[in-house]
């Protein structure tokens, strides 16, 4: 049985960005940053903006939010997932886990363009960090089987807590990243899933 590993705190991480150099890399020869804009299914309000690729122009901080946030909304939509494919959801359960999936399913493509256009893996190389708020197999298995009033309990329990790990993450980066659109989507994590906690929060109590 695989162990849930103990999550990287927010002063970890930050070391970890300083021990992989916070010097910003550009592998564009022209370093004129490209005009900021919002992107589309970025924004968890639903402004509809687009945006183009992010310029090349970027630090340490903003690879490794994109590596760690790309398996991170994917245990997101995994989630999801395993609570739509339920009989008899609750309207409101049901709700939420498309919005998560319809928000995060898109981020998760404009990340891997972000790494592709930065020329950076999409996995940290020599790096086995385990992220704030992911779930175990076991959690996950979990989740799978419970049906009913516990599975909606337990899918709002469990992703209150992994929510709370992306928000940790997206505040680094707010904080250390240098790219502007990479920057910009951590604020906008932050605020939409601060929000989504607070909805999670009042949907557990009136299960309770």
């Amino acid at each position: 049985m695989k162990k849930k590993l103990a999550p990287v705190s927010a002063a970890a991480l930050a070391a970890a960005i300083a021990l992989a150099g916070c010097a910003a890399t550009s592998s564009a020869p022209d370093s004129s940053p490209a005009p900021e804009s919002s992107m589309p299914g970025m924004d968890h309000h639903g402004s509809g903006e687009s945006t183009d690729t992010p310029a090349a122009d970027h630090n340490s901080a903003d690879t490794m939010f994109a590596q760690m946030m790309i398996p991170h909304h994917e245990q997101a939509v995994t989630m999801s997932d395993l609570m739509l494919a339920k009989e008899g959801l609750d309207p409101q359960i049901e709700e939420l886990a498309t919005k998560i999936k319809a928000a995060q399913g898109p981020e998760i493509e404009k990340m891997d363009e972000w790494l592709e256009a930065w020329d950076e893996p999409r996995e940290m190389p020599g790096h086995s960090m385990e992220m704030d708020g992911m779930l175990s197999d076991e959690d996950l298995a979990a989740l799978e089987s419970a049906q009913g009033t516990d599975a909606a309990k337990l899918f709002l329990s469990q992703m209150i807590e992994h929510h709370d790990g992306a928000v940790k993450m997206a505040e680094e980066e707010a904080a250390s990243g240098s790219n502007p659109t990479a920057v910009k989507l951590a604020e906008d994590i932050i605020a939409s899933q601060n929000a989504e906690i607070a909805e999670m929060q009042n949907l557990l109590q009136g299960l309770a």
